[in-house]
């Protein structure tokens, strides 16, 4: 690592010194980008810096480079950036030149997706909320007050990167930038302004002289010399707009996003891994996952709305820095599989043929060299037969021949050891300060701070808060005479996201939307009194909506109509036109508490629990050790957290998904989509929340909450993620491992284990057969046929080391069944 540093400190001098000799050439021609006049097949990745922490970032590039990434991809955040018009903010997790240059010194490259529109499920796309309120200003068309401000910090970030020499022309690491973001799905409803403005953005981008090429994403009309590009589960079939571009995939969905309210999605690798290679198979030569590494959707950046705060993704590396096993391991080995094919592939395009039905082979060959790719993408096992020889294909699966005869891997058959992680949970360690160790402040129920004001009407949340806060309040008084009937009810729609009804005090009711509809209509049964009534309506949002044509006004926020309903003369009054008075945020938000700091904390009588508004805080002794820390939520409502004054995110535990839509397995065979692989319903979205280890002191640490709704803080735990079992299954079919290809000797399969941490060895063997186990990992089963020297041999070849290797040889395990299809099925446990 140390040596790949210096070694690129060194370019990074001559480049600038002596341009002509160091610094890299990047363009592209029908077949590939074209580095320093080479061709390229890439693998890349997306990791987005603000959704980790600077501490973490070369530990989750190294693991990329690792897993066979060439490529790290990140979209850059404007509101992140400029939070206040002309205010920046490059610092911590945003601090763009020092994530780029970490990537630098892994020895990788960088795609710079600028946008500055992002999507990702980022608050608002990415944009700041400022940009909003400028007089005139219509986002993401032919609107000059928009283009402005889109060339004014697109060429900020631009410059950024050529002061500190960050671009391949000058020696650096970027050899790719994106302007705009999947235009062309919503560019329809733009209308004709829509093409002047892609083609303005084209010409704006690439007059900035970066060196490199740009590109746009999922549009087809993309300008010369923008390349045009794929993103989806699938884009074998996608083709560039022009014959003098490459066939570029910039988001593969390793998995899918979690909402608020929603089941669990995951992605199967063996249906990664037919995606990816299919891709290359039809000629496509750089593939980039979205995500490589999700993160954490850290304060209030989550977008949606309902999205939630994990943004694990499924990806190849979890939320919390662990590489997520297979998939990692997979996807490493179809990377070194494709890079054996690669002078075949970057030589020539592909022949395509269908030796039968639902089979297609792509061979490249030139000279010397030949690569092929046999693809079965029916959902049933067939045979084939290619160049004299006979090959089986399982059910949607591509086997990859560097030679064009011997596979090297096969898509559906895992080689890679499976992981067991698990969260272990233990209480909170309070440094206690009362009975309870907690202390609180009740937040005011309706209108208490100075800057409040007055209008007749209601109010559009995201127009009146501009974001400064997810919450609003509505607060109306009326006097009753003695009208009020047992049947009174408060009628009550919003845009969104939620709310809290409050009458004279008291919570009478709330009602929140989903991320299918985020707007509330609710029917709320209260309580009136004769003579003066106060009608507190707390509203919020939960992320601001990222995607869509003109998503920046689809608005929030209690706009009724608000109507009292049921009176005792069987009347209704409607209560919107009046004049409400309205306040942006909590006083809590003002004072400041999220830090801890504030001297009005209460720990002198007892805790209230399960009442809503109400800051909670105590202090507490991290969890001892290195394992990666989260707090299980289990018992509170809904709010946001901090961890020593930074914020860990919005918690929302008692939000379940739907009981129906998962099941105990997933088959990967036949087309993804986001709602075919589910687990987790009919239980709470999200209960454990991420807190990054560099934000713990390794002594004294602040927890404070903000709890909406209610719920009891004694019950909150914290709960480290620590990996329980390896574990790894390999049938006398599967191909040798990628690794010995090369290799002089012929070797059969080969089952690989590998504790995930250096210091580690593998103490014990909890199951081992050779046979027809059948099972997953953690529940592995024998059957019928099995091996009675199964257990003794692993043991010999594994305990006591970090890695074992053992080969599927009848000649070591016997054959307890003959002419049946057997394999070794094996679960170890490090310490």
């Amino acid at each position: 690592m140390r040596a790949t540093r210096i070694l690129f400190v060194l370019l990074w001098f001559f480049c600038i010194y002596y341009p002509p000799a160091f610094c890299a050439n990047v363009t592209y021609d029908h077949r590939a980008l074209v580095i320093d006049g080479k061709r390229r097949v890439l693998v890349s990745g997306s990791i987005h810096y603000p959704r980790s922490t600077p501490e973490i970032w070369p530990d989750l590039i190294q693991k990329s480079k690792d897993g066979g990434l060439d490529v790290i991809e990140t979209y850059v955040f404007w509101n992140l950036h400029e939070p206040v018009q002309g205010q920046y903010n490059f610092e911590g997790r945003a601090d763009l030149v020092k994530f780029v240059k970490a990537v630098a010194a892994a020895g990788l490259y960088v795609h710079l997706r600028i946008g500055p529109y992002a999507c990702a499920e980022w608050n608002y796309g990415g944009f700041p909320l400022w940009l909003h309120f400028i007089p005139g200003i219509q986002f993401r068309t032919d609107n000059k007050p928009f283009e402005a401000e889109m060339q004014r910090f697109t060429a900020k970030i631009v410059d950024m990167m050529k002061q500190e020499n960050l671009y391949a022309s000058q020696g650096g690491p970027i050899i790719l930038s994106q302007v705009e973001n999947e235009y062309g799905n919503i560019d329809a409803a733009y209308g004709s302004a829509a093409k002047s403005y892609i083609k303005w953005a084209a010409s704006m981008a690439t007059s900035l002289d970066t060196g490199v090429p740009w590109v746009m994403c999922q549009q087809a009309d993309a300008p010369d010399p923008i390349i045009n590009t794929c993103n989806g589960f699938y884009c074998d079939q996608f083709k560039p707009n022009s014959n003098s571009k490459p066939k570029m995939w910039t988001e593969n969905w390793s998995g899918w996003f979690l909402s608020f309210g929603g089941a669990v999605p995951y992605r199967p690798v063996e249906d990664l891994a037919f995606a990816v290679a299919r891709f290359y198979q039809r000629g496509g030569t750089f593939q980039n996952y979205y995500m490589y590494h999700g993160g954490t959707n850290f304060g209030r950046t989550t977008g949606g709305p309902f999205i939630s705060t994990s943004y694990d993704y499924d990806a190849p590396i979890d939320e919390y820095g662990i590489i997520r096993q297979p998939k990692w391991g997979h996807l490493k080995d179809v990377h070194k599989a494709i890079k054996l094919c690669e002078e075949a592939l970057i030589a020539t395009d592909p022949t395509i043929t269908t030796p039968g039905p639902n089979i297609e082979a792509a061979v490249y060959k030139t000279g010397s060299a030949c690569a092929a790719f046999l693809a079965n993408i029916a959902t049933s096992d067939a045979t084939v037969s290619f160049n004299g020889n006979s090959y089986h294909l399982p059910a949607w699966s591509v086997s990859i021949l560097p030679d064009c005869k011997n596979v090297v891997l096969n898509t559906a058959k895992i080689n890679s050891a499976s992981m067991i992680s698990s969260f272990r949970t233990e209480s909170l360690k309070e440094e206690v300060s009362s009975a309870s160790g907690w202390s609180w402040i009740s937040e005011p129920v309706g209108i208490s701070k100075d800057d409040s004001f007055s209008k007749f009407g209601l109010l559009e949340q995201i127009n009146t808060t501009a974001d400064k806060s997810d919450y609003l309040w509505y607060s109306l008084s009326i006097d009753m005479e003695d009208d009020a009937g047992s049947q009174t009810a408060l009628h009550i729609e919003s845009l969104g996201h939620a709310l809290h009804a409050f009458i004279n005090g008291k919570l009478a009711g709330s009602g929140t939307g989903n991320s299918n509809k985020a707007k509330v209509a609710v029917d709320i049964p209260i309580q009136l009194v004769a003579g003066k009534n106060i009608i507190d309506l707390l509203s919020l949002t939960v992320g601001l909506q990222n995607y869509g044509a003109f998503f920046d006004t689809w608005g929030a926020g209690i706009t009724g109509p608000v109507i009292l309903k049921g009176l005792k003369n069987g009347s209704t009054v409607d209560l919107s036109s009046q004049q409400w008075t309205y306040q942006v945020g909590l006083k809590g938000e003002d004072l400041g508490p999220s830090s801890g700091s504030s001297g009005q904390w209460n720990s002198q009588s007892d805790l209230p629990i399960n009442q809503p508004l109400t800051w909670y805080k105590t202090n507490f002794v991290a969890p001892s050790g290195s394992d990666p820390v989260a707090i299980d939520f289990t018992g509170m409502g809904k709010g946001e957290a901090w961890v020593n004054g930074q914020s860990i995110g919005r918690y929302w535990p008692t939000f379940v998904s739907p009981n129906g839509g998962c099941a105990d397995s997933c088959n990967y065979r036949g087309a993804y989509s986001s709602s075919k692989c589910l687990k987790n319903c009919g239980k709470p979205s999200q209960t454990l929340y991420h807190v990054p280890r560099s934000w713990l002191q390794p002594d004294t640490n602040t927890l404070v909450l903000f709890e909406e709704s209610g719920g009891d803080p004694m019950q909150i735990s914290f709960a480290t993620k620590q990996i329980g079992s390896v574990c790894s299954h390999v049938s006398e079919s599967h191909p040798p491992p990628v690794d010995l290809w090369n290799s002089e000797t012929k070797v059969g399969p080969v089952l690989s284990l590998e504790c995930p941490y250096p210091n580690q060895v593998i103490s014990s063997i909890e199951f081992a057969s050779f046979g027809t186990p059948y099972g997953t990992c953690g529940n592995f089963k024998h059957g019928r046929c099995r091996s009675n020297k199964a257990l003794s041999i692993v043991q010999k070849a594994c305990i006591g080391s970090n890695s074992c290797s053992i080969g599927l040889s009848l000649n070591t395990f016997g054959d307890p069944c003959k002419g049946v299809a057997k394999s070794l099925a094996v679960e170890a446990s490090c310490a």
